[in-house]
C-alpha cells in the first residue's frame, strides 16, 4: 500500500499523463458524453478515477457514464461493481449478456478465447453507447498495451500496426479513446493498489498460458530489465515515423524517387541511422 504522499505524487503524474494524451489527440471536447468501459480490472478502474478527478476542473464540460458488461462468467461477483460505482456517485449502466457461454461453445478446449470474446464485447459496447447517447467510448488500454500490440502485429501478423490512442468505429457512430495511452502499467498497478480498487479477475481469458500477447509481455519485460526504457523508446517511435525509411509504397513514392531528390523529401537521407543520432553510451538490445 502506497503511503499518502507517494500516492498523491503518483496520482498527479497519472493525471498529467492522461491530460497530455487527451490534449494531444483531442480526445474529449465540450459537450461530449463519454462512456467509460469498466471491466473491474486495475486499468479501467484507474481510468475512471482519473477522468472523474479531471472532470471537476476541466476547461470543458463533459458527461461520464461508467459501463460494465457482465458476461456471466461463473463466480463473477455481480454485486461488487454496482456497489462501488454507486459509492463513487458516478452515473453507470450494468449490461448483462451471456457471452461466456457463447465463447465456451464456439472455441475448442485449449484454444485461446480472446478474439471471439473481444468481438462479442465490442458489439455490446457499441450498442450500449448508442442507447446511452454517448459519442465517445473510453477504453483502459495503456502505453504497454499499445507497445505489445505493435509487436503482436509485427511478429505474428506481418503488419507495422499498433493500437491507436483514438479511432472512429467502423460504422462512424462513435470515437474510441484511450486516455491511458501515455501511462505505464507499473504506475497504474501501484495506483490501483494504493486506491484499493475492487479488482475482479477475468476467469475467461486471463488464466490462459498460451496467449501470444503473454509471450510478448514476457519479451518486453526481459528487454526492460536488461535495457531500461525500451518500452518508452518503442512508444516514442510510434510517434516519430519516417515513411521514407520503411518499405510501404502507399506511404512513400519509392518508384518515383529520382537522383537529385531533395534531402527533405528523404527525411534525413541515408544519415538517419548514423551513430550521432543515438544518445552517447546508449546500449542497444541484442538478440532475444
Amino acid at each position: 500500500m502506497e503511503n499518502s504522499k507517494n500516492l498523491q505524487r503518483l496520482k498527479k503524474r497519472l493525471e498529467s499523463d492522461v491530460g497530455k494524451a487527451i490534449a494531444d489527440y483531442n480526445m474529449i471536447e465540450d459537450g461530449d458524453t463519454v462512456m467509460v468501459c469498466i471491466s473491474g480490472g486495475k486499468d479501467s478502474c484507474a481510468m475512471l478515477s482519473i477522468l472523474m478527478a479531471m472532470q471537476k476542473r476541466a476547461p470543458v464540460d463533459f458527461r461520464l457514464i461508467a459501463m460494465n458488461l457482465d458476461q456471466k462468467q461463473p463466480g463473477f461477483p455481480a454485486d461488487v461493481l454496482p456497489a462501488y460505482l454507486s459509492g463513487l456517485g458516478v452515473e453507470y449502466r450494468i449490461v448483462e449478456q451471456d457471452t461466456y457461454s457463447i465463447v465456451r461453445e464456439k472455441i475448442p478446449e485449449g484454444k485461446t478465447t480472446c478474439s471471439l470474446c473481444s468481438r462479442l464485447r465490442r458489439g455490446v459496447i457499441y450498442r450500449t453507447a448508442k442507447e446511452l447517447g454517448a459519442n465517445k467510448i473510453a477504453l483502459g488500454h495503456h502505453r504497454d498495451d499499445i507497445v505489445h500490440t505493435l509487436f503482436l502485429n509485427l511478429l505474428f501478423g506481418g503488419k507495422l500496426k499498433a493500437m491507436p490512442p483514438k479511432l472512429v468505429t467502423d460504422d462512424g457512430a462513435h470515437v474510441v479513446i484511450r486516455p491511458l495511452a501515455y501511462s505505464s502499467e507499473s504506475d497504474i498497478a501501484r495506483f490501483a493498489r494504493g486506491m484499493a480498487f475492487p479488482i475482479i479477475p477475468c476467469n475467461l481469458c486471463g488464466s490462459q498460458n498460451n496467449l501470444q500477447r503473454q509471450k510478448i509481455r514476457e519479451m518486453m519485460a526481459d528487454w526492460d530489465r536488461r535495457y531500461p526504457g525500451r518500452t518508452e523508446s518503442v512508444f516514442s517511435a510510434l510517434q516519430n515515423v519516417v515513411p521514407s525509411h520503411l518499405a510501404d509504397n502507399a506511404l512513400f513514392d519509392f518508384k518515383g524517387l529520382l537522383v537529385g531528390a531533395a534531402l527533405a523529401e528523404l527525411d534525413g537521407g541515408d544519415t538517419v541511422f548514423d551513430v550521432p543520432q543515438f544518445a552517447v553510451g546508449l546500449s542497444l538490445p541484442g538478440p532475444v
